[in-house]
């Protein structure tokens, strides 16, 4: 059985895995797009490299911040991944908070490679102009994405020169089936106060644990990607650290952008999954996991 545990940040996930694959004597496999990335664990609340179930986990810190790492490439690492483990074990936990990961892994989702080479253009262009682009170019797709969200509206606007066929038209070509058996999504949702109240902490005590030391560290050992440099929390010390913000600003941004991001995860996967199990809380799922 491949077991995922999927669910908005600070909901309990990495610990229900945990539990789960205790229970199952399973391995994890991280659906978290910045957990992929070494040295980045402050501000993606990675499981510590100290910890005994460390090394249960695949995944965690194989690419260097200084990389951009595409859902694309998740994908193929992820299969080879998945498809190893399979053959060796009854059960696996797949977890993480980054939706189009886990369905690019799980199902038949293909991708059309873009020609990078082409699109040097589109990194000198504001946000705004990217998502005018886009706009001509796919109206449909441009729903979908935020003007803040530079990775996607750059990856958007590549497949679409590349193939020569709106994103929206690539998609829908798609069955959207499952390509493994015996897949079991939980989805733990918990009530939206309560969630935010966690965000607003866990935000306090990254901070508190050296999040903005993890930064400085980070700017000064890599040339930060552009997609490592969008993650929540790193953006935002990081301008904090140019003066463009003083650190209750900072914090406060953090906070705000976390819960926002919180309740984009869970509309995608309310719309992306048919098949989810609720729980309410993580304390929810772990007696389900223990009665198993």
């Amino acid at each position: 059985m491949i077991y995922v545990i999927v669910g908005p940040t600070c909901s309990g996930k990495t610990s229900s895995a945990i539990s789960l694959s205790e229970k199952k004597n399973a391995p994890i496999i991280n659906g978290d797009a910045f957990q992929i990335y070494k040295d980045m664990d402050i501000g993606t609340s990675k499981i510590s490299k100290l910890d005994k179930f460390y090394k249960r986990h695949y995944l965690l810190d194989v690419v260097e911040p200084d990389k951009t790492f595409s859902v694309m490439e998740y994908q193929k690492l992820a299969r080879s991944v998945l498809d190893d483990l399979l053959k060796e074990n009854k059960d696996i936990v797949i977890v993480g908070g980054t939706g189009l990961y886990i369905k690019a892994l799980l199902y038949d989702y293909e991708f059309n490679e873009e020609n990078n080479q082409d699109n040097y253009d589109l990194e000198d262009k504001t946000n705004d102009e990217l998502f005018v682009l886009l706009k001509e170019l796919d109206e449909e797709e441009s729903k979908k994405i935020h003007v803040n969200n530079r990775k996607r509206l750059i990856r958007a606007i590549s497949l679409i020169r590349a193939n020569n066929v709106k994103k929206s038209e690539l998609i829908a070509k798609q069955k959207h089936e499952l390509i493994y058996k015996d897949v079991r999504f939980l989805f733990i949702n918990p009530p939206r106060e309560a969630l935010y109240d966690a965000i607003n902490r866990r935000v306090i005590e990254m901070m508190e644990s050296g999040l903005i030391e993890e930064v400085k560290n980070l700017l000064e050992k890599y040339d930060l990607s552009l997609t490592a440099r969008q993650g929540i929390g790193y953006k935002e010390v990081i301008s904090y650290l140019n003066k463009e913000i003083n650190y209750e600003e900072c914090v406060a941004l953090i906070q705000k952008r976390t819960r926002n991001y919180a309740k984009r995860q869970v509309t995608f996967f309310k719309n992306q999954f048919n098949n989810l199990e609720y729980f309410s809380s993580k304390e929810e799922l772990i007696s389900m996991i223990n009665n198993l």
